[in-house]
């Protein structure tokens, strides 16, 4: 039977699509739900394995990126949001996503008291969309097993992209293995621009919670399921990666 994603949207959310079709690619089947639809009917949560948080802007991001979409979440949807990750069900929030998992308390922990993190303005100002380069670092993270140690290309398109937290807090993620991808370029780690496009701390682009079942990342997979999305799929062959990564998702959902 093949594993069913919730793709959850609302209003400004704009890669619905290219979600769905990264996921049913994969083995799934897709069902998008609109927030209002779920907060009515709580417990069509239920139905699914996978949750996906896609791109875009929601609500225009006012206030600040993702900031509405994550009150509703958990003044409305917190209980079961929890329950659906201790049952080992897997959450990506992918840009606008990653965004809204980390002001719902939901990315690095599952906090009911305090956010350990934001994604702020990127430091050059402006919005960054483009290809960058990545290092996928060894965690827990279900959706990049069996990448670890690649350097692999996804593109970005962000104003608000830039990860931040406290000193502490920093050092905590680091020494749980929470960093699932950074900013990379051919000699490894880098916290420069434009490698890395937002100036994010420990060039951090992608991080998931302890268990790794919840992940959110900045650089859009969905946008790289089919070899011929690449900028230089003329000049080298270069594997899709953004489609191993919803492959990882559907495989370790088929034996729930």
């Amino acid at each position: 039977m093949k594993p069913r994603v919730c793709i959850l949207k609302t209003d400004g959310t704009n890669c619905d699509q290219e979600t769905a079709h990264a996921f049913s690619l994969a083995g799934a089947d897709t069902k998008t739900v609109l927030l209002n639809e779920l907060i009515a009917r709580k417990e069509m949560l239920n139905e699914f394995q996978i949750l996906a948080l896609p791109g875009g802007f929601s609500y225009g991001d006012d206030i600040a990126s993702g900031k509405l979409f994550a009150l509703e979440l958990e003044l409305f949807l917190k209980e079961q949001l929890h329950e659906f990750v201790a049952q080992k069900k897997l959450i990506i929030g992918i840009c606008n996503g990653f965004q809204v998992l980390v002001r719902a308390k939901l990315l690095p922990h599952i906090e009911s008291s305090r956010q350990y993190a934001t994604l702020t303005t990127n430091d050059s100002g402006a919005f960054e969309c483009r290809w960058v380069q990545l290092k996928v670092e060894k965690s827990n993270c279900v959706f990049t097993q069996g990448l670890e140690n690649k350097s692999i290309m996804l593109p970005v398109a962000h104003a608000e992209g830039k990860f931040y937290a406290q000193a502490a807090d920093l050092e905590q993620i680091e020494a749980k293995q929470l960093v699932a991808l950074r900013y990379a370029d051919d000699t490894g780690n880098t916290q420069k621009y434009p490698a890395n496009p937002n100036g994010s701390l420990h060039a951090i682009a992608g991080a998931c919670d302890e268990t790794g079942r919840v992940f959110g990342l900045m650089p859009h997979p969905e946008r790289f399921v089919y070899e011929y999305q690449h900028p230089q799929r003329t000049r080298t062959l270069v594997e899709p990666f953004g489609r191993m990564i919803f492959s990882n998702a559907v495989n370790y959902a088929m034996q729930l």
